[in-house]
């Protein structure tokens, strides 16, 4: 007998295509448009998967979980999405879905993962409330399934290994562990070991007592006991000395800490969190950083993306970076920005990544007001340029693109966002539909018939 689907999108071409796609597998399919006709169906009829987007124009996805939960408890569920957030990952997780898709996907990865969800038992749900907006953005696939990887190992009482390029978001994305560890409300404490002399390192790690060396006038409490049961970032964690990453190891080990100048240990239940944009790995083969430590620390590993290879997010962070500084400088209501700005910042290398982004959003903003300014942005691409390291710039972008080359990258990518559909592209880049299809015939750009939205 087939299974049955229930698909639920307030987009008409998007539900249409996933219904298409499953009926063609051979599955019992029905659709809905809104959490209220969701809500229906799911009360009449018996369904072995919900396949459904997170916001709908009623009510959202999770809302309609609540419903799913009680009355088909054994039905997997599937959310996607365009807009994905950490935050509605590890929602996802914890009310028991299955898995956490977001768009633009590819029809054979949903069919891949309905596959699997069927064959899964069903998991338990907890209550959970969808957060407040996100200070990690992205809608890659790269950056999703590190939102999949941090709402499946948060909740889990293990060291976590965050490693990523300078700027990529390391602190956001060990925060976000903390807060959704099932301990928000415990202490988080970041420590960057790159920063502190090797000779006070120990003494900001473990605590001190009064006498213990020349200075010490009173006790000092450690970051690992001001982080007691909470979260314990290491930040840089590449830069330890040799001699304090036995002493933390035995700390890992034990959970035991002896402060300097005591002769008793402290027993401190923390999680470690640790962070590098170092190759640990080489750095152990280079005799720089012990094997034992590197594997008690990477129990768990999350490796995050360059901005240059999840170029398609750049419009995304852009737009949520521009919103945050005009709130923060208490601006007056400034326009987005431009499609030329956004050919600009879609073909830099970003060695800076994610951080230098932002600092261009924000210089532009101060200097100009605006992020229509093409020339200014340019400049300030230029002024802060770094040469990449070798093999880091992206296959075919460059400081010698045409206009021609960075507008065909720009359609690229908004055409990928959009999942193929032209009206939508065509919005975004501000043209006519039948501009866009001259363009693209113009730059050479390849659009599949097939592929069209009717």
């Amino acid at each position: 007998m087939a299974a049955k689907i229930l698909v639920v999108d307030d987009d008409m071409a998007m539900r249409e295509m996933m219904a298409l796609a499953l009926s063609k597998e051979g599955y019992d399919l029905s659709t809905a448009d809104t959490s209220a006709a969701a809500k229906e169906a799911l009360s009449v009829g018996a369904y072995d998967l919900v396949v459904t987007d997170i916001y709908l124009g009623d009510g959202t996805g999770l809302d309609l979980l609540e419903l799913s939960r009680r009355v088909q408890p054994g039905a997997r569920v599937i959310l996607v999405t365009a807009h994905g957030t950490v935050e509605t990952a590890a929602s996802a997780q914890r009310l028991g879905v299955f898995d956490y898709l977001a768009k633009p996907f590819e029809i054979k990865v949903l069919v891949e993962r309905v596959r699997a969800a069927l064959r899964a038992p069903a998991a338990a749900a907890a209550e959970v409330e969808l957060g407040p907006e996100s200070m990690i953005i992205g809608n890659d696939p790269a950056i999703v399934e590190v939102y999949n990887e941090v709402a499946r190992v948060a909740p889990l009482p293990i060291p976590v290994l965050i490693r990523g390029e300078t700027g990529t978001g390391k602190e956001l994305i060990a925060r976000a562990l903390h807060r959704f560890s099932g301990h928000p409300e415990a202490p988080f404490v970041p420590l960057n070991c790159g920063a502190i002399p090797e000779n006070l390192l120990e003494s900001e790690l473990f605590g001190h007592r009064k006498g213990a060396f020349t200075g010490a006038d009173r006790d000092h409490r450690g970051a690992v006991e001001a982080a007691r049961e909470g979260t314990l970032l290491l930040d840089e964690i590449g830069e330890l000395p040799l001699g304090l990453q036995v002493k933390l190891l035995r700390f890992l080990q034990s959970g035991e800490v002896r402060p300097v100048g005591s002769d008793r240990t402290l027993e401190v239940p923390v999680r470690v969190i640790a962070a590098t944009n170092r190759d640990l790995r080489a750095e152990v083969t280079a005799g720089r950083f012990r094997e034992d430590f590197y594997y008690r620390l990477a129990a768990y590993e999350i490796v995050l993306p360059p901005l240059r290879e999840r170029r398609s997010d750049i419009p995304a962070l852009v737009e949520h970076f521009r919103r945050r500084h005009q709130e923060r400088l208490d601006l007056p209501e400034l326009q987005p920005a431009s499609s030329e700005v956004l050919i600009a910042l879609e073909a830099h290398p970003w060695p800076g990544n994610v951080r230098e982004l932002e600092h261009v959003v924000q210089r532009s903003i101060v200097d100009s007001g605006s992020l229509a300014d093409v020339q200014r942005v340019r400049a300030l691409l230029e002024a802060g340029a770094e040469e990449p390291e070798a093999g880091r710039s992206a296959p075919g972008v460059g400081d010698d693109l045409t206009l021609k080359e960075l507008e065909k990258l720009h359609i690229e990518a908004t055409l990928r966002r959009c999942a193929g559909n032209r009206t939508r592209a065509a919005e975004i880049l501000g043209i006519e539909r039948k501009s866009l299809y001259r363009k693209a015939e113009r730059l050479g750009i390849a659009l599949d018939p097939e592929e069209d939205e009717s």
